[in-house]
């Protein structure tokens, strides 16, 4: 019964693997996730009264829309800009080095003459003028290193989709770019603090706080890089 319900599976995900044959990966339509919701929450709309709209282009008004004023991302529903450039290299060696050596030996030539009157009952060439002579001797060693280069340069609109009451905001991100048959994502979450932002309303990756950074992509480059259900299967099973 269980290799049936295993079969029909693997059989259901091989159909819709196979309609996709010949077909463009699809882009995730707009107006889904958090950041759709970020933007049309009434929290994230610009109420503006009667009183402050004359305002709007004036030079001394306080205002975002003014020509001085702070455009800067800190509220829900706020789009930034945030700067990806990660350019990490990492390298360690390790050894180590280890070595014992041990003997013993026990002989009793002369014990009471016992051992000259068992030599005579002994077969020929067995003795025990050397009772026991025991040698062991041990080595080991071992080596390991680590060596890492990663270097990854990328900018990506966010949106603000929740405010803490501590003043820190939430962010998420996402970018699909298809060329061809093969879709690019890039997409990013976590917490900034809005006095981080900068006065072009960009911030970069290290000052995010639990950030969360995906880069990678799907269509049929992707696919035949994945190695089959089959055989993923097989290397947890197979103890060899």
């Amino acid at each position: 019964m269980r290799t049936i319900i295993l079969f029909m599976l693997v059989f259901a995900t091989a159909c819709a693997r196979i309609a996709d044959v010949g077909q463009a990966p699809e882009l995730t339509p707009n107006g889904q996730g958090y950041e759709h919701l970020a933007m049309v929450a009434p929290s994230a709309r610009e109420v503006e009264t009667a009183s402050t709209q004359h305002l709007k282009g004036s030079l001394w008004s306080r205002g975002r829309m003014s020509l001085h004023g702070d455009r800067r991302a800190n509220r829900q529903g706020d789009i930034m800009t945030v700067v990806i450039e990660i350019d990490d290299r990492a390298e360690l060696s390790n050894s180590t080095g280890r070595s014992r050596t041990g003997s013993e030996s026990l002989a009793i030539p002369d014990f009471l003459g016992l051992p000259e009157r068992l030599n005579r009952e002994l077969p020929a060439g067995a003795s025990l003028d050397n009772a026991a002579n025991v040698t062991s001797s041990g080595t080991s060693s071992g080596q390991g290193s680590v060596s890492r280069n990663e270097r990854l340069t990328l900018r990506v609109a966010a949106t603000i989709v929740e405010e803490l009451p501590n003043g820190v905001v939430r962010i998420e991100g996402r970018q699909e770019v298809r060329v061809n048959f093969e879709v690019r994502e890039l997409t990013i979450s976590g917490y900034v603090r809005p006095e981080d932002i900068s006065r072009k309303n960009e911030i970069t990756y290290d000052k995010i706080a639990s950030a969360r950074i995906s880069y990678g992509g799907r269509g049929q480059i992707t696919d035949v890089q994945q190695p089959r259900y089959g055989q993923q299967i097989a290397d947890i099973i197979l103890p060899f």
